[in-house]
């Protein structure tokens, strides 16, 4: 691994951390007006009902593979008498699948903000710069999934997860991710640009679920009395 990698993999996941904390703090103090998905539903509504539903279903599905794919250690699996080909073949399957809607998804939203000319108009430098991002993390997902089921020595489960753990505990070992394939790093490069925009783009509302309206009380309507 050259000089210049090692300090890739060690030093830009803090500055992405760092960005992604601060941008937050600065994003709720000083924009929390802004801080709004800027709904176009007003302009354009049958494409929305099933572009919507279909990507943030299928992103759901997504993130919860990441994150257990990241940091679930394999010795952990192996404990349970989950082998690494089961483990890997169920990754492949419906990471794929979760993949391939999350896609679907994007570029039919992708679709209906070029062609709907109010959803376009309302479409903000900003939010050309998200979608660009968004697609090249889902578009190089995708494609690191598919060349996975190709036999290989190599897999994120011993290069990208335990750089990742490593990075959560302060430890970064660059090394591991010196082992990994091109497309792993290339996806995970691409991860980390998509978490730096994060707080400056409508992806902020990710973080603002109605939580509250799960424990309030029933709204009780009864007709006038005439």
């Amino acid at each position: 691994m050259s000089w210049g990698e090692s300090v890739v993999w060690t030093v830009a996941p803090y500055v992405t951390i760092v960005i992604f904390i601060g941008g937050l703090v600065w994003r709720y103090r000083y924009d929390q007006f802004g801080w709004t998905t800027r709904s176009s539903q007003l302009y354009e509504r049958r494409l929305l009902r099933v572009a919507s539903p279909l990507f943030h279903y299928a992103l759901i599905f997504v993130v919860v593979g990441h994150v257990t794919g990241l940091l679930i250690p394999l010795s952990w699996t192996d404990a349970i008498g989950v082998s690494n080909a089961t483990y890997h073949a169920n990754a492949l399957v419906w990471g794929g699948v979760a993949g391939l809607a999350t896609l679907v998804g994007l570029a039919l939203l992708i679709y209906r903000r070029r062609t709907r000319g109010p959803v376009f108009l309302a479409t903000t430098r900003n939010d050309k710069t998200m979608y660009l991002v968004l697609a090249l993390a889902i578009v190089t997902g995708v494609v690191t999934t598919v060349a996975g089921f190709a036999p290989s020595e190599v897999s994120y489960r011993t290069t990208v997860a335990p750089w990742f753990r490593r990075v959560l505990t302060l430890s970064p070992d660059p090394a591991a991710m010196g082992h990994a394939s091109g497309l792993y790093k290339l996806h995970t490069v691409v991860g980390m640009a998509l978490v730096v925009l994060f707080p400056f783009s409508r992806l902020v509302h990710a973080l603002s679920a109605p939580l509250p309206y799960l424990f309030r009380p029933y709204i009780v309507y009864r007709r006038r009395a005439r």
